[in-house]
């Protein structure tokens, strides 16, 4: 039922502003349904809340997802794809979590396929795991504060692959690495990849990194799923792992009026109360209804079945050409951007893909706004697209 009402809901109230969306419910249910009841609220009641939080981000970073899609077209040199593998796999986050379970995923990493959020990269490589596939969907100007140390340090040569949303921001550095494209399945992105030949995997957006590198391990592997810094909460004070991107933001501005501690302090109770973390922490528990029984977390958590890496057959060790099955390698050019964009506005002007473009662009190009025509979303998405200045 928890799986079905958020289907209906996802699909019923795209047109809606969620701010005009009421609850109404009629109490006497409660002493007939009793917990059905308070879990049909529940769901519908999280559900409004991830929306919000995703529209309103939406509404905040469109314009600059967009021209993050424009950029990285352009200065990407390499595409891969992958074949599925019976190796399990693990997914690293960089709660605080992951500090108990990095001696035991260091024991294994040669027999797993490693995904590392981009978050964890500094404490993995602090750590000496290496990863197969850093994953990055963020498309705000934080995000390179993740990738530039493994950059520095050379981390990120060694990897497989960087797996991407073209959306994301992403250091210009990253351009000579190879890219595993994740297409989010909306008409203008699959309009531009199939345009320029790039091949992808399609992955909807999901408002958290964690469910699309959850996703695409799916499409990687046949094998089991292991979670790790996947904490949705706080320990004490402890946001993440440590080393951390944003470290620097307390420790650099940190004296005797305003120690490290303090503000590291401030900002965890702040996340706490926001509730993002609940939110999505919901949101994983009902998604797992529609997952196969094969996830599990390394270590205790509050969303998913705790799982044992030991009791994994060691047989195969993995290897790149193992699950690597094709590379389209392309000249850097300026044609490629001049080439998506002009392949979007002729789907713009398609009677057969003109509302969807409008629809999903709309969204992203005019924040707040319910009309606009067609020429100014096309004009919109040029000067997005070939002007102004990067958000690097």
């Amino acid at each position: 039922m928890p799986t079905q009402i958020q289907s209906f809901l996802e699909k019923n109230t795209e047109q809606v502003s969620i701010d005009k969306i009421k609850i109404i419910e009629w109490r006497p249910c409660v002493n007939y349904y009793k917990d059905a009841y308070l879990n049909i609220f529940s769901q519908a009641a999280g559900f409004l809340k991830r929306t919000d939080a995703e529209r309103r981000t939406e509404a905040a970073f469109g314009r600059r997802w967009v021209k993050n899609f424009f950029k990285n077209i352009a200065n990407i040199k390499k595409n891969v794809l992958y074949r599925q593998s019976g190796n399990p796999v693990i997914i690293i986050g960089s709660g605080p979590g992951l500090e108990n379970a990095i001696p035991e995923i260091y024991k294994a990493q040669d027999y797993f396929i490693i995904i590392a959020a981009s978050s964890s990269v500094t404490a993995l490589s602090h750590a000496g795991i290496k990863a197969d596939i850093v994953i990055s969907t963020d498309g705000g100007p934080w995000a390179l504060r993740h990738l530039y140390p493994g950059i520095r340090d050379n981390y990120l040569k060694n990897i497989g692959a960087l797996a991407v949303n073209l959306c994301a921001c992403l250091p210009s550095q990253c351009g000579f690495l190879p890219h595993l494209i994740i297409n989010d399945a909306s008409s203008w992105q699959s309009i531009a990849l199939h345009e320029l030949s790039i091949p992808s995997v399609v992955i909807a957006q999901k408002g958290t990194v964690t469910a699309s590198a959850v996703e695409l391990a799916m499409i990687l592997s046949r094998g089991n799923i292991y979670l790790s810094g996947m904490d949705f909460s706080v320990d004490d004070i402890r946001t993440h792992i440590k080393p951390y991107g944003f470290d620097f933001l307390f420790f650099e501005r940190a004296c005797r009026f305003l120690p490290a501690y303090s503000q590291i302090f401030t900002r965890s109770s702040l996340l706490d109360k926001g509730g993002s973390m609940n939110i999505y922490g919901a949101w994983f528990k009902n998604q797992l209804e529609l997952w196969p029984k094969k996830i599990f977390s390394i270590g205790k958590s509050k969303v998913f079945t705790e799982g044992d890496l030991k009791k994994e057959p060691f047989k195969n060790k993995k290897t790149e050409n193992k699950f690597l099955a094709a590379a389209c390698v392309k000249e850097n050019s300026r044609d490629f951007k001049k080439r998506a964009l002009n392949a979007i506005i002729t789907g713009l002007k398609n009677p057969l893909y003109s509302q969807s473009i409008k629809k999903e662009l709309g969204s992203l190009l005019f924040a707040g706004r319910k009309t606009f025509s067609e020429s100014e979303l096309e004009a919109a998405l040029k000067e997005t697209a070939l002007g102004g200045t990067s958000y690097e």
